[in-house]
């Protein structure tokens, strides 16, 4: 039998609906907005992991070309690996889900939102966590309560519920949360004011309670039965209190240590001491202990952090790492800095490119160019740890992501800055927050590359202890500890003016917007001293562009002349490139971008470009060579190519009673365009001074 609910939302008719497809699953859904559908299907082992260590739930969110109407590019006409925006969706809808299943379901658990149509206008990602949280709930499966998600938009002091694909706006956020707080936030913005981005928060909250409303009342007609968990209770709790009893001391002296290294080998001894402390059974084994240990440590830190305000390393809730910067570090390439704050150290380079160097992108929406780009990069060593080297995870492309949101907003626009450009972030050491240390380090490595960024762009990581009774205390430039222990990640990036991206991701039920206003406020106390640093080693971009960069400059052409540039068969442009050593791009619009080693190369270029482009401007002076004499003037080369007459009664205001006892073959001289005779031959004039 089907089941569906439809609502208005934004505008239009939002429709969820079971019972039609994929009723193998577990749980499955349609969710249709305007006439963009994605399947949603959860399926769950009926036995826990062998490995209950921790929760195997893996997110794959799919796009399939036919959605569009497409045939997939390349030599395999079938989808293949994940796209980066695959990636970044199946994290966007695994972040909020992911905190409200029960603690002890350890089931392997798959979510997989397919597109199946996809009608350009209406994007999928945030339907697709609407529709990921309605196939949990009707599943049966532990999941606390359904959650929902909205994109919001911000133009002219107004929020947009829900802007259709190519909306330009100050700000593309996306939110999810539940009935009672926010799970998850992911937004880029235009220097958007604390205040105004904590309204966008509200605002979005409360658009999709209608679509928490829907699902409620879809599962209450056909949801599954409940799922039964079984009896999971261990003597973690027992084993918790006695480590702390034996061993709060040693926790202690532990965490005391001030680097990370020495911090993790004095826990990695403690933890064989307290496993040989317990007598190992059936009831109690060594990742019970293991577990237990866990446990105890993160009551220790948090506890200290609420009751004394300090932290592991002694800082304040407010206080922010040492920080150290370096800028010009690698002498061939165009710009670099490392940044380092704390532990967490990031090598960025910028590398500047043509517009043959520009990203091209083959999207459902269709194909686009992407002018900046930003990789991140997270070996191993950087963690202290052996691994393989591939293709960059999710985090990585995760992070990567941010930090471009964080960067593009003050990215200066093609007609001023013709230059693609591509920033890469090496994290060499990390004890926290690597992804806003690439956004410092990068905003850093663009200003050494003589990139005129808007403003300087900075990023903090907050994080949040909160108890059961409500008791908090935030955490300004969190470690990785903290991290890993603490109930929130909320990173904020932006300039002096404002916020230019926010992501949180928490580990409880939901958070307050008390906590986030105060997160917003004390994250930008953090991110103005960290603005204050950056500013000591380089208060602006270089005033020249590196030496290393390619020369390169745009001009305009009218666009019946585009043809007469490229030629027939492109034998024109061809033929400046080959003499010229430049490169050369012309698009639709007659807009030319040059770009070449040096500048004697992009100079000629351009003098060809623009003798065949334009014709010369009457009442213009220009410098010209004479190539040859005559007994009444001299025939100037003054455009280009282009030849005209200086008349021997226009050489000077005084008479000349001979050509070249006033000028000679090969000399260089100024002249004046003042149009065409009758035969349409150039005429100048030496008379202008």
């Amino acid at each position: 039998m089907v089941f569906s609910k439809k609502i208005e939302w934004g505008g239009r008719p939002l429709i969820i609906e079971t019972g039609r497809f994929a009723n193998q699953a577990t749980g499955a859904v349609t969710v249709k907005y305007g006439d963009t559908i994605v399947l949603c299907t959860v399926v769950a082992d009926t036995k826990p992991s062998a490995t209950d260590d921790f929760f195997p739930l893996t997110v794959n969110y799919v796009e399939k070309a036919y959605a569009a109407g497409k045939i997939p590019g390349g030599f395999v006409k079938r989808e293949g690996r994940p796209s980066e925006r695959e990636t970044l969706v199946s994290r966007l809808i695994d972040r909020p889900i992911r905190p409200l299943f029960h603690e002890n379901f350890k089931n392997e658990t798959q979510i997989i939102c397919t597109v199946l149509s996809f009608d350009g206008e209406n994007d999928t990602d945030v339907i697709s966590i609407i529709g990921a949280s309605a196939a949990l709930a009707i599943s049966g499966l532990p999941f606390l309560c359904p959650i929902a998600a909205a994109r919001i938009g911000y133009e002219n002091g107004q929020f947009i519920l829900n802007p259709k694909i190519g909306y330009e706006s100050d700000l593309d956020l996306v939110i999810a949360g539940s009935k009672n707080g926010v799970l998850m936030v992911e937004s880029g913005a235009r220097e958007l004011s604390e205040a105004d981005m904590l309204s966008a928060l509200k605002f979005g909250h409360e658009s999709f309670q209608p679509i928490i409303d829907a699902i409620t009342q879809l599962t209450e007609k056909c949801g599954n039965k409940k799922f039964e968990l079984q009896n999971t209770e261990t003597n973690v709790l027992r084993l918790v209190d006695e480590i702390l009893k034996n061993f709060i001391k040693d926790i202690d002296e532990a965490y005391g240590k001030p680097s990370k290294h020495d911090r993790n080998e004095s826990i990695a001894v403690l933890s064989k001491k307290v496993v040989e402390h317990f007598t190992i059974s059936e009831d109690v084994t060594e990742n019970t202990i293991l577990e237990a240990f866990m446990e105890a440590r993160s009551r220790f830190i948090r506890n200290n952090i609420l009751t004394t305000g300090r932290r592991i390393d002694n800082r304040g809730t407010n206080d922010i790492r040492n920080i150290s910067i370096d800028t010009s570090v690698l002498p061939k390439v165009h710009g670099s800095a490392v940044f380092q704050r704390g532990e967490t150290q990031a090598l960025v380079i910028a590398t500047l490119g043509t517009a043959q160097n520009e990203q091209l992108v083959d999207s459902l929406a269709g194909e686009y160019k992407e002018r900046f780009m930003l990789h991140y990069n997270f070996p191993p060593f950087s963690v202290g740890e052996i691994g393989r080297l591939g293709s960059p995870g999710r985090r990585e492309v995760g992070h990567g992501k941010l930090a471009w949101r964080a960067l593009n907003p003050v990215i200066p626009h093609r007609d001023k800055f013709p230059y693609s450009i591509r920033v890469v972030s090496e994290v060499l050491s990390c004890n926290g927050s690597s992804s806003m240390a690439t956004v410092c380090g990068a905003s850093l490595a663009l200003m050494d590359a003589g990139v005129p960024l808007k403003n300087a762009v900075a990023g903090i990581a907050m994080g949040l202890i909160i108890d059961d009774s409500g008791r908090y205390e935030i955490l300004s430039d969190i470690m990785g500890e903290e991290d890993h222990l603490g109930d929130m990640d909320f990173k904020v990036a932006g300039t002096k003016n404002g916020i230019t991206a926010l992501q949180m991701d928490i580990k409880v039920t939901s958070v307050t917007f008390e906590i986030m206003e105060k997160a917003m406020s004390q994250a930008k106390i953090g991110r103005m001293h960290i603005l204050s640093e950056m500013s000591k080693e380089l208060k602006s971009h270089r005033s020249e562009l590196n030496e290393n960069a390619p020369k390169m400059t745009t001009i305009s052409i009218p666009k019946d002349k585009i043809r007469d540039v490229i030629g027939s068969g492109g034998k024109v442009i061809r033929e400046i490139i080959e003499r010229t050593g430049a490169k050369i791009d012309i698009d639709d619009d007659g807009n030319v971008a040059v770009s070449a080693s040096n500048s004697t190369s992009l100079d000629d270029a351009l003098d060809m470009i623009k003798e065949i482009a334009f014709d010369p401007v009457i009442g213009t002076v220009y410098t010209g060579k004479v190539v040859k004499i005559m007994d009444f003037g001299a025939f100037v080369n003054f455009y280009g190519s282009k030849e005209g007459l200086v008349h021997i009664s226009e050489m000077s205001d005084s008479r000349v009673e001979k050509v070249t006892d006033f000028i000679n073959e090969g000399d260089k001289v100024n002249v004046k365009f003042l149009g065409y005779d009758n035969k349409y031959r150039a005429k100048l004039t030496m008379k202008f001074k």
